[in-house]
């Protein structure tokens, strides 16, 4: 056990869950922010599906990115803060700002409050998406934590607003910063097992598969399970060697779509039954981008080299993740045992 707290942003979020199960699993309090009260009982149900009666060693604050109310109460105290609290795709956002504005303002907010507290590390939850998109086919590949988002390229307000977020941090803890430490940790798709019905775009497609989404599209990406991402949040939290480095979250090749529907469907039986493995026209998944704003995102990717390398962290941190066909296995599993397909 130790004394020290460790504020997690975005407490109703999947990957600042598992971060929640791995620091109390270490030893760690907790303090989480959400943006309504009544949502304290959904997340200590959630950890209970991960296995841990968080009790008295977790606490909550109730705190917006869009609002300066409440931070400077939020990271009080704390020794630490991961800051995973952003903007994912959810179809509401209808302009680019809207992704932006809050990406970029909610890190400052975050690292203000942090640096005025006197937290001693902040580990930025970023991703792949301000690291591999936006890119020429002829860019070295594997994409490693040296590259970022080309953003004179095509790329996706989500993917933008990741790339200018993560900058915005690194210089503000270089201009402003007063000794306050940052890591950033980018997890490329995140898979791995569920605790409950609010969870990330990445898993939404594998629950997609299982309800018989017809067909996957041509797109690719290197994946990983939630719970390596959450230890490698805890290993650059703690490690000197973490301070000021980004760290890429995945392992193995990059996966194409129909690859991960052949893998359900000759793992797990009955159960992906309705899994297609048929592959849609590229030119169809194009004319649906035009009145879909989640496949209008998609659209850019088509065809698109995602493969990226995190021997950074496992060289430098001890990481050692699970193997990708773990992390959808136990994701689909986890949909099915929970009631979540669909």
């Amino acid at each position: 056990m130790t004394d020290k707290l460790v504020l997690v942003t975005g407490g109703t979020g999947f990957i600042a869950q598992h971060c929640i199960l791995a620091l109390l699993n270490a030893g760690y309090r907790v303090r989480t922010t959400i943006r309504s009260p009544g949502r304290e009982a959904e997340v200590r149900a959630h950890l209970k599906v991960g296995g841990v009666d968080a009790g008295d060693r977790l606490s909550f604050a109730n705190a917006d990115l869009t609002d300066d109310r409440g931070w400077a109460e939020a990271v009080a105290g704390c020794d630490y803060v991961m800051h995973g609290a952003s903007p994912t795709p959810s179809g509401d956002q209808t302009r680019e700002e809207d992704w932006i504005g809050p990406a970029v303002n909610g890190n400052l907010q975050v690292l203000r409050a942090a640096r005025d507290a006197g937290v001693n590390r902040v580990v930025l939850t970023s991703a792949f998406g301000a690291i591999g998109v936006g890119h020429k086919p002829d860019h070295r590949r594997p994409f490693d934590e040296t590259d970022w988002s080309d953003l004179n390229g095509n790329v996706a307000p989500y993917q933008k607003s990741k790339t200018l977020a993560e900058r915005a941090a690194w210089d503000f803890v270089a201009r402003e910063g007063n000794g306050l430490e940052l890591a950033a940790v980018n997890p490329v798709a995140v898979y791995g097992p569920v605790l409950g019905a609010d969870y990330s775009h990445s898993i939404r497609l594998i629950a997609n598969m299982l309800e018989g989404q017809p067909g996957c599209i041509n797109v690719s990406s290197c994946c990983v399970d939630v719970r390596d991402v959450a230890d490698l949040h805890l290993r650059a939290m703690t490690d000197p060697a973490a301070k000021g480095e980004r760290f890429l979250a995945t392992v193995g090749e990059s996966m194409w779509m129909v690859e991960i529907a052949e893998l359900l469907r000759q793992r797990l039986g009955k159960v992906a039954e309705k899994v297609s493995t048929q592959v849609w026209p590229d030119e169809q998944v194009r004319i649906a981008g035009e009145t879909n704003a989640q496949l209008k995102g998609v659209v850019p990717l088509l065809h698109y080299d995602m493969s990226a390398t995190g021997r950074k962290a496992e060289r430098l941190l001890g990481w050692t993740p699970r193997s990708r066909e773990e992390a959808i296995l136990s994701c689909a599993e986890s949909l099915v045992r929970l009631g979540l397909r669909g």
